[in-house]
């Protein structure tokens, strides 16, 4: 049975796989730091929506997987989480400040991969044999006949 999401205008399952680093790859979240920057990706995400599947907080990266509803894209999501976690962090501790004088806790850029429960092959010959005449024509991009 497919879980899907919904708000009041759309149903949907989008899932990513999303990681990030910290800036230089040092090693830096263990501890308090560590649990504070859970506790700012889970508050972050609950305020736009998005459902955190799994997740890891290793020393020198993140792993989220995380359903995300249709209006936000990935860039937008992973803007919030890398900004607010990086000011809310560097705001509270000097030593982390201190580390990362440039006001940048994240690295730039990030990973991300979609996930879904079908293929690219199985959507195409859903949509291939919406118009059973289709392929006859030799269109990849059909509208119904009356």
């Amino acid at each position: 049975m497919q879980l899907y999401r919904k708000t009041s205008h759309t149903t949907f399952d989008l899932k990513y796989h999303v990681v990030w680093i910290t800036k230089y790859r040092k090693p830096i979240m263990t501890g308090k730091i560590a649990y504070r920057i859970r506790e700012l990706i889970r508050e972050i995400c609950r305020t736009h929506n998005v459902e955190i599947i799994r997740g890891h907080v290793s020393k020198d990266h993140i792993h989220l997987f995380i359903s995300a509803p249709p209006q936000l894209s990935v860039s937008k999501i992973v803007q919030y989480l890398k900004g607010k976690t990086s000011r809310k962090m560097l705001q509270g501790n000097a030593v982390l400040r201190k580390m990362f004088w440039g006001k940048h806790l994240w690295a730039r850029g990030f990973f991300v991969a979609s996930s879904g429960t079908v293929t690219d092959e199985v959507i195409m010959e859903y949509i291939k044999n919406q118009d059973e005449d289709a392929e006859k024509r030799g269109d990849e991009f059909t509208v119904v006949e009356p």
